[in-house]
């Protein structure tokens, strides 16, 4: 028995004539009436009797019929989900991320716009750094990374920046700052400071240093914290001062104040990153549900 037999004896029950369902289903009447016959040889029992213009179920057919179509519609949803998988409607996708982009709705937009594409999509998310991640997708352990601009991009990963953001002066709502309608550089000279270093860059301290001597001021870093969150504890429980990107005001952190400064012009730049050859179907649907094609430039191009 083949699923064609199923689905040609459904059509012919629901038309009750065998040049209707032959039409149905886009065959002609000889084959359709063979498979007829084949089935209920298999079977062993007639599923129709005959009459001169139309053909009636008999009573074996009548307790076929629902049998028959709860076949039908399993096999159909195999199919279904079998061709969901195929193109990455459907599976699980890996995606990992940097504290800053949970932290300023960089993740959540994208996973929003993920879930309105293909809802039944799994999402595994990592929380990682930027060199971590990358290492994750060369050796097939992530899918999707967002991330932090790198020190270098390694072979065989594409990517597309996100998003650059901003900075701004973050302030304990204790701090005598917050009262200041303007905020320059030398309000800022030799104030405790706290900081988030460049992942595995031993000399982010001087190249910070000197961006600060550059707009006016030296600040006395007491803090160097791995996880953007960790930097705005410290800030809110009046530890320091820092910068961060923009983007986290849309958290609305109580005990914290954002101050734009004007002199500042350094942003926090985020990327898209992905294998390049072989990646996984659900990458494609992660892509193209944030407006994102296959055809993007990598640095490389």
């Amino acid at each position: 028995m083949e699923l064609r037999h199923l689905r040609y004896f459904l059509a012919v029950a629901d038309c009750g004539h065998v040049t209707r369902a032959a039409q149905r289903l886009h065959i002609s009447q000889p084959p359709l009436s063979r498979a007829i016959r084949e089935l209920e040889i298999e079977l062993g029992v007639d599923l129709f009797v005959r009459q001169r213009q139309r053909i009636a179920l008999t009573p074996a057919g009548v307790a076929m019929v629902e049998d028959a179509k709860a076949v039908v519609a399993k096999a159909d949803g195999l199919i279904r989900h079998a061709r969901a998988l195929s193109s990455g409607e459907s599976g699980r996708i890996r995606v990992g991320y940097v504290d800053g982009a949970m932290q300023g709705g960089v993740l959540s937009a994208h996973l929003r716009n993920l879930r309105s594409h293909c809802p039944t999509l799994v999402v595994d998310l990592v929380a990682a750094s930027t060199e971590t991640q990358l290492k994750a997708l060369a050796d097939n352990q992530l899918d999707i990374a967002i991330l932090y601009t790198p020190r270098e991009w390694p072979d065989g990963i594409a990517c597309s920046k996100l998003l650059s953001d901003g900075m701004k002066l973050v302030l304990s709502t204790d701090d005598a700052l917050v009262s200041r309608r303007a905020i320059a550089p030398s309000d800022l000279e030799a104030s405790s400071w706290v900081a988030l270093p460049r992942e595995g860059d031993a000399y982010w301290r001087d190249r910070f240093l000197q961006q600060c001597a550059t707009a006016g001021f030296c600040p006395d870093i007491r803090y160097e914290v791995a996880q953007l969150s960790a930097l705005l504890g410290l800030v809110e429980a009046g530890a320091g001062r820092a910068f961060a990107q923009a983007s986290i005001s849309r958290a609305g952190n109580q005990g914290l104040v954002l101050r734009s400064l004007p002199w500042w012009k350094y942003t926090v730049d985020y990327w898209l990153a992905w294998r390049r050859h072989s990646p996984v179907p659900s990458v494609g649907q992660f892509l193209k549900a944030n407006r994102v094609t296959d055809s993007v430039k990598s640095r490389y191009d």
